[in-house]
């Protein structure tokens, strides 16, 4: 039963075929059974359980249903969570039980969501490899000595080795899309603002998104039902015949693994023969906006934090504690020039659009990299296992536009690539489409390969 889809479960639900205990349950044991992953902080049984019950007496009296009534997810630990211990994945808050929701829960609740849990992160998500040093990094279920990236990797390890049917993760330089794609599932980092985003603990509030980790394009498009309140479901569509895809000349091209760029290619042409139109373009982004980019993400983490780094600096991990001393070095002025630079580019890239209805690009430069390896070589380049993985995904949090990961192929190292999909702000819709339509004519091979490896 851990294969359905959303829909097949709710229709499961509604025809009397199972009910969401069974499911729950399901899920429950499964977590318990790779508790090895280490992707769950806090399971919320006895809650999970009598949400269930309260789902399943709602479709036994055929009263009216939420749309995720019964469906299993997990919440990213930095969610406040109402009665539930909430650790952002760090040691500082370990024992913080918050009054209140995120805005998030709170919606997701209201439409009959069943809560599993508490999912690991990078702590205070100010990382991409999961690696928390308090409560064991996060494996990657296609193989566990490597990372499912982060900093939502909890979340991605959960939803690809089904433990959820689908997670709510946050992304500030690609931390929804980088485990999506270290793991072979869909994730989709929505316009910055779309999601409701109160009681969360940011690391930015001008990087900061939102966003769900599904296993297919249609779990995605009920999720963003769900999370929204707009229908993207009855939209999704396989005809995305005459659509302008942008293919980059610069920036996203620059220093990619060869199994990537393979992929990447070969996605390309996939969406030529769906009736796409491919148009190359010039990309309005440079190495000194991805600086810009970290010199907010720094700051803003530091006035976040400046409590906790005034009273409890030694109680960080070391990475970030590095960070948040550096974050108070950065000057007024930088921070300003780099706000002034973030809404240039977000012009530029609006401009860009108008041109073509999306880009497509890889999600990462690389695939993702073992447990605690820091630095690599790509292409007799050394680079660190950082910049490779947020060099590309992180674009689009600087611009808060719309960006989807979903997978493209597997490497010869035997884990799974990511093709990104970006739009115009608000144009959310357009991605699901284009995404859906490529998973529907190429990814049914890859889906099985998943399972195959991932279910066992």
């Amino acid at each position: 039963m851990r294969n359905l889809t959303i829909k097949e479960m709710k229709d499961g639900f509604s025809n009397k075929e199972f009910s969401p205990v069974e499911i729950a349950r399901d899920y429950l044991n499964r977590i318990e059974e790779f508790n090895e992953l280490n992707a769950f902080i806090t399971v919320t049984e006895e809650i999970a359980l009598k949400q269930a019950t309260i789902a399943e007496q709602k479709y036994l009296a055929g009263e009216q249903t939420g749309i995720l009534e019964g469906v299993p997810i997990s919440y990213k630990d930095n969610l406040y969570t109402k009665g539930i211990r909430t650790t952002s994945g760090s040691k500082i808050e370990e024992d913080f039980i918050p009054d209140v929701d995120a805005g998030i829960v709170s919606k997701l609740q209201r439409e009959g969501a069943v809560n599993l849990g508490k999912v690991n992160m990078h702590e205070y998500a100010f990382g991409i490899t999961s690696d928390n040093p308090f409560y064991n990094p996060v494996k990657n279920p296609w193989n566990t000595a490597y990372t499912p990236g982060g900093s939502s990797g909890g979340s991605g390890a959960a939803v690809a080795a089904s433990l959820c049917a689908a997670s709510i993760g946050t992304d500030t330089a690609g931390s929804i899309r980088i485990p999506a794609a270290s793991t072979g599932i869909v994730g989709l980092k929505p316009t910055h603002g779309l999601i409701v985003d109160t009681n969360v603990r940011n690391i930015s509030w001008s990087l900061d998104h939102i966003g769900p980790l599904t296993k297919n394009m249609s779990d995605l498009g009920i999720m963003m039902d769900a999370m929204t309140g707009a229908d993207y479901s009855s939209s999704l569509s396989e005809d995305i015949r005459g659509l302008r895809i942008g293919v980059p000349k610069n920036y996203f091209n620059d220093l990619i693994e060869n199994d990537t760029a393979e992929l990447y290619a070969e996605a390309l042409k996939n969406l030529e023969k769906l009736g796409a139109i491919l148009i190359e373009v010039d990309i309005p982004f440079s190495q000194a906006d991805l600086a810009y980019s970290l010199s907010i993400g720094i700051a803003e983490a530091g006035y976040v934090h400046e409590k906790f780094i005034t009273e409890s600096i030694d109680l960080y991990g070391r990475d970030v504690k590095a960070s948040l001393e550096f974050s108070h070095s950065i000057l007024a002025l930088d921070y300003i020039k780099a706000l002034k630079r973030k809404k240039e580019v977000f012009s530029n890239f609006e401009d860009l659009f108008t041109n073509v209805d999306i880009l497509a690009t890889p999600t990462m430069a690389d695939t993702t990299k073992k447990i605690g390896e820091t630095k690599f070589e790509i292409n007799g380049v050394m680079d660190s296992t950082f910049n490779a993985m947020i060099r590309l995904p992180a674009v689009f949090n600087f611009t808060g536009q719309p960006a989807l990961s979903l997978p493209c192929g597997i490497a010869s190292n035997g884990l799974p690539v990511g093709l990104q999909l970006a739009s115009s702000a608000f144009n959310e819709i357009t991605l699901l489409q284009a995404g859906y339509a490529y998973e529907q004519a190429f990814l049914g091979a890859f889906y099985e390969e998943r399972e195959k490896r991932l279910m066992k």
